[in-house]
């Protein structure tokens, strides 16, 4: 049963302050009021504020004497006891360590990393990078600041420390501060030296450059400056090699044009490094200072790479072709390999090779983003591997950028000319002969071999090409001026082609183009079918008609014997495919009978190029030709495809 009883006044819910008013009354006594807050008020002992209070930082001393101007933990001011007597621990103020001035800490981070790097031991661009991932508290400015500094102590080293002995104290210093000058603002740097560091500066400045001998002027180490020095117009080159180097792109030819690009980056961020185009590269794009490239979005979506351009010059001496099988056996970071790969479209077989998985994995990337899918990267253990055998005679063109001493590209790695001395230039000579002598194996008869550095040394250039003509009969040399002519603006000398810095504005390179000769048999063969190659098509032809007879059947209307005529542009394999396969699919016909087809007479229509229109004339043409040698097997299958399409 259902209680619907309304309940009385005295029941009912009260307001809100009468039910605080109640609520005290019925109290009773038994709750005191809240108290009033009192800051003087010392808190419970024993209490969580108290404990508070009392607690003492995880840095602070809780030893030591309580008394004098240790400043320990123990230290007693006259506030030292609270309202209720209880004595109240009161520790020293932290003390703040005053800051540095900027250009102190410049200085001294500038000397840390040349510490590193002035070993010698690793290469600069390997220590700074590490350096940097040690200190991620430095900003864009900060790094920058010091890399350059660092790499022109690299750049000028033989005559700073001439200029260093001179002074007094920290011998690193005295190189970071002579970096630091030559880099910065000289005023803000002289303001964190002392009185001895200042009188020294003024001393080296009295000292004429000139005055010095040419190898400690252009910082050239003693084994370098003997191989140099018959160079021609050798002051004007080791200036160039001390200065700073331009930062040159490549567009990917398989994605974008160069002068659609140079309209994108000048509407982009990149307007503030004026990018112009390269005076010789078709490809190439120069621009000033040192973006950060990797976060443009054409960089991402494989636009561009970074490539100097005389590295992409060397890529038109090799002259790939669409279908044909490269080999890049030096690939390294695969910068040259993307370049042949893109002016092969994409198609044929292009091999990159080098010793070293690491740098192969590190350009497997750039090859994803640049759209190709013709390179094959295989690590090899040496020259001789026996994968590099298994392609013995059958590539087409085959480069071998040759490991060296770098001495074209002292601009960006000066330090390469310090870790190296003339033992271990002797040991590159050698390598780079049995490097040589091993891709010549793979060069098929009638190929192209190109031998390339980036060095400007006789050891490892011209006598090294010499040496191999003399030991290869079967290869000659190849005239590089007119290869680069046909494409480029660039006029050299030849037979060689060799770029300088204080003449191309480019990295000095080297290289020498070879080629193959082929065997007298296989000269004779081509000559035979040269001189009649109607004959041999009309018997490949009946070959191909016998063949297709079981085949066809039906009734059609007969064949008219067709006329062989010289192509005035080689037809391949692929295009006689296309026609077959555009062409209308008719009803079954008969067998037509086999017919004797004979040269047109020379001088007529049909040898000064009359349009053919059968399927049959194509055939006719492409067996003429013989542009791609076809097994008996696939010969007889493509026929039989063929006459069924007829």
């Amino acid at each position: 049963m259902i209680n619907t009883r309304i309940p009385s006044r005295g029941s009912r819910p009260k307001s809100g302050e009468a039910r605080v008013k109640s609520r005290s009354s019925t109290a009773g006594g038994s709750h005191s009021a809240p108290k009033k807050f009192d800051p003087n008020r010392a808190p419970e002992k024993g209490s969580a504020t108290e404990r508070l209070m009392n607690a003492q930082p995880a840095y602070s001393t809780r030893s030591g004497s309580g008394s004098g101007t240790g400043g320990s933990s123990n230290y007693r001011g006259p506030d030292s006891r609270n309202d209720s007597g209880a004595e109240r621990q009161v520790h020293a103020p932290f003390v703040h360590k005053p800051r540095q001035p900027p250009m102190t800490i410049r200085l001294d981070q500038i000397r840390k990393v040349l510490d590193e790097v002035l070993t010698m031991r690793f290469a600069a661009d390997s220590v700074v990078s590490h350096w940097f991932r040690a200190h991620p508290n430095l900003g864009i400015r900060d790094r920058s600041e010091v890399a350059e500094a660092v790499y022109d102590v690299l750049r000028h080293l033989r005559r700073y420390r001439q200029l260093a002995e001179s002074g007094v104290g920290n011998a690193v210093r005295r190189l970071a501060i002579q970096g630091a000058i030559s880099t910065m603002d000289p005023e803000k740097v002289k303001t964190v030296m002392d009185a001895g560091e200042l009188a020294w500066l003024d001393r080296i400045g009295q000292i004429d450059p000139q005055s010095m001998p040419l190898s400690i002027r252009a910082s050239l180490p003693d084994w370098l400056f003997d191989r140099m020095k018959d160079l021609p117009d050798l002051e004007s080159l080791a200036t160039s090699l001390n200065k700073h180097a331009p930062l040159d792109i490549r567009v990917n030819p398989m994605k974008a044009e160069r002068d659609e690009m140079l309209a994108d980056l000048t509407r982009g961020n990149a307007v503030r490094h004026a990018p112009v185009a390269t005076p010789f590269s078709p490809w190439g794009i120069r621009l000033k200072g040192r973006p950060a490239m990797n976060k443009w979005h054409q960089f991402e979506h494989g636009l561009i790479e970074v490539q100097d351009e005389g590295s992409q010059l060397l890529a038109l001496l090799v002259g790939p072709k669409r279908g044909e099988m490269v080999i890049d056996f030096c690939a390294g970071a695969g910068g040259k390999t993307l370049l042949l790969g893109a002016l092969m479209r994409s198609t044929g077989r292009l091999y990159a090779f080098d010793v070293s998985a690491t740098r192969l994995a590190k350009a497997k990337p750039r090859f994803a983003r640049s759209g190709l899918s013709n390179v094959v990267p295989v690590a090899i253990d040496h020259e001789n591997d026996q994968r590099v055998r298994r392609l013995a005679g059958k590539a087409h063109r085959v480069l071998v950028d040759a490991p060296c001493s770098g001495v074209g590209t002292l601009r960006r790695n000066p330090d390469l000319k310090w870790r190296q001395s003339a033992q271990s230039l002797e040991e590159l000579v050698a390598l780079q002969a049995r490097i040589l002598a091993s891709a010549s194996r793979c060069v098929a008869p009638g190929g192209r071999l190109v031998y390339a550095t980036c060095s400007l040394l006789v050891e490892e250039n011209e006598q090294q090409a010499e040496k191999f003509l003399s030991e290869h009969p079967d290869f000659e040399l190849v005239d590089a001026a007119p290869i680069i002519a046909a494409r480029t603006p660039l006029e050299i000398d030849g037979p060689y082609f060799k770029l300088r810095p204080d003449v191309h504005g480019t990295d000095g390179f080297f290289a020498a183009v070879f080629e193959r000769r082929k065997a007298a048999s296989d000269v004779s063969t081509e000559s035979d079918a040269e001189a009649s190659p109607a004959p041999k098509a009309a018997v490949k032809i009946k070959q191909a008609v016998a063949a297709a007879e079981p085949v066809a059947q039906g009734s059609a209307e007969p064949v008219s014997e067709p006329e062989v005529v010289p192509a005035q542009q080689p037809v391949v394999c692929a295009q006689v495919e296309q026609d077959d396969a555009l062409a209308p699919t008719a009803q079954a016909a008969p067998a037509p009978e086999p017919v004797a087809i004979a040269p047109a007479p020379m001088g007529s229509a049909a040898s000064k190029g009359a349009v053919m229109s059968s399927p049959l004339d194509q055939i006719a043409e492409h067996f003429a030709e013989e542009i791609v040698p076809v097994a008996p097997k696939r010969e007889r299958k493509k026929s039989t495809k063929v006459t069924k399409s007829v």
